[in-house]
């Protein structure tokens, strides 16, 4: 479900995530850790497989090579090495989480909707195409856009010098 919500998806870890935890996680669109949680993909240490995604999602996250050893090798990782492999974009104390992943929900919030789940479509989109492909597909999300009074909004905003308004349609 989590791979065909247009909306953006903050994932705030703020504890350990394993198995399908780790799944979860990674099925959304950004990660924060706190530097006391853990991850882990820890299917093969169970006898069974990454069931929920995990096989697909993690190759495109990390490439073969590393997707391959955490996922054959079930391992942990701390906040550090999460962040290191590029699995979170950021880690802080552990009672910064919440506010730091509202932080992030509002500045998403703040530019325009629309834009922003086409945008989520068309990266979903990218994983599966061709470059020419995707840039014809990419063309026919631009055309809707440019008829909407947010991006009436977002241009006059930016000729103006002020924050856009914008209201999703």
């Amino acid at each position: 479900m989590l791979h065909e919500i247009d909306k953006p998806t903050i994932c705030a870890l703020n504890g350990s995530a394993a198995g399908y935890g780790f799944d979860m996680a990674m099925g959304c669109d950004m990660r924060l850790m706190s530097d006391k949680a853990k991850l882990s993909a820890a299917f093969t240490r169970r006898g069974i497989v990454p069931e929920s995604g995990g096989t697909w999602l993690l190759p495109r996250l990390l490439g073969w090579a590393k997707a391959a050893e955490l996922i054959f090798t079930g391992r942990t990782l701390n906040a550090r090495e999460s962040l290191e492999l590029g699995l979170v974009s950021s880690i802080c104390a552990p009672e910064e989480v919440a506010d730091k992943a509202a932080a992030l929900a509002a500045e998403i919030a703040s530019s325009a909707p629309l834009a922003v789940q086409a945008s989520k479509r068309m990266m979903r989109m990218g994983l599966e195409e061709t470059f020419n492909d995707h840039v014809h597909h990419v063309y026919l999300q631009l055309l809707p856009l440019m008829q909407t009074e947010d991006q009436r909004e977002g241009m006059a905003a930016f000729m103006e010098k002020r924050d856009a308004v914008f209201k999703g349609r």
